[in-house]
């Protein structure tokens, strides 16, 4: 396959634009699977999401969709593959909730790329042994786009791109390889997949690994999913999930004393970032009300065991990076 984007690819910014690449890839898809069986990784991002739609649309059943809860998923986005995938569009999908499994291996790890590696390589091993289950695949499907192929230098450790095991003898079926994100979100919905799916901001492939700073507890983890869901929840009522890029919740581990019911009260801090960026190079940090600030510092600290402090970061990209780990 060539993965050089031709320059007289217009970019799709319209249905119109997205349903004609979409008839075009369901002919190419055919062409290239025929009656052969396709297996993908649906991690519940953006990308392997409409991958995943694209080629249900193209060869119904004969795609073999795997989705491995690692158990560092944000709140309920298990359970939305499952809704859109399996009860919706009625694909071939195999869940795998292998998350003891993660967090037995991550226990007592605190260095940040051993954690990802711990991810990443249990990730494809899970992946690996459903394959080795299934009969007759032939074709493995990706989520790559466009950034990935520029990208793919080893930046991203857990990344579509080099990150396979060398005996997987498959071809490969990259139908959105071409496309950058916006395009890829405006696929999604000419589909009809929910726009809470299409317009899901980017997500580190070791999840919420790296937003439980340090070693994980499934304690910590636990507090940091659910001050991260209201923290989505509020910016989503106050219209900010439309302007801002990239907001999210990192807890460290490290706790500090507070009140609560007239009592000492140890508790660790959640700590807001919400950052815009273009190409991710750089990031300015967004100006959230202070009145939605403290609402949000009220509903964590009243509603989330564990946590007694709130915090915003407002360092930019550089000096710090998006993701904290």
């Amino acid at each position: 396959m060539n993965n050089v984007r031709p320059e007289s690819m217009a970019r799709i910014t319209t249905t119109e634009l997205a349903n004609q690449f979409i008839d075009e890839q369901i002919a190419e898809i055919r062409a290239q699977v025929g009656d052969k069986k396709v297996l993908l990784a649906l991690s519940g991002g953006v990308d392997s999401s409409v991958v995943a739609a694209l080629l249900i649309k193209a060869i119904g059943k004969q795609l073999v969709c795997v989705h491995v809860n690692h158990g560092l998923m944000r709140k309920g986005e298990s359970e939305q593959v499952i809704e859109v995938f399996r009860n919706q569009l009625d694909a071939n999908l195999i869940y795998i909730d292998a998350t003891d499994r993660f967090l037995d291996l991550l226990a007592g790890v605190d260095d940040p790329e051993s954690k990802r590696k711990i991810i990443g390589g249990e990730f494809i091993k899970v992946f690996d042994e459903e394959a080795s289950k299934l009969e007759g695949i032939s074709f493995l499907a990706q989520g790559t786009i466009y950034p990935d192929i520029l990208e793919s230098d080893g930046v991203k450790a857990h990344h579509n791109v080099g990150g396979l095991p060398e005996d997987m003898q498959f071809e490969l079926v990259e139908p959105v390889r071409l496309l950058y994100k916006d395009e890829v979100r405006v696929v999604g919905k000419a589909l009809g997949l929910p726009v809470s799916m299409v317009d899901r901001q980017p997500f580190p492939g070791p999840g919420l690994g790296v937003r439980c700073l340090g070693a994980i507890t499934r304690d910590r983890l636990h507090a940091l999913r659910e001050a991260d869901a209201i923290l989505r929840e509020e910016f989503e009522n106050a219209g900010l999930n439309q302007t801002v890029w990239q907001y999210f919740i990192a807890v460290p581990d490290m706790k500090s004393v507070g009140v609560k019911d007239s009592k000492r009260y140890e508790g660790w801090p959640a700590i807001i970032r919400a950052v815009n960026t273009t190409d991710a190079m750089s990031a300015t940090i967004e100006e959230i009300p202070y009145a939605l600030l403290h609402k949000i510092t009220a509903r964590i600290t009243a509603e989330v065991e564990g946590i007694n402090r709130v915090l915003y970061d407002l360092t930019p990209k550089p000096i710090g990076t998006i993701e904290w780990e």
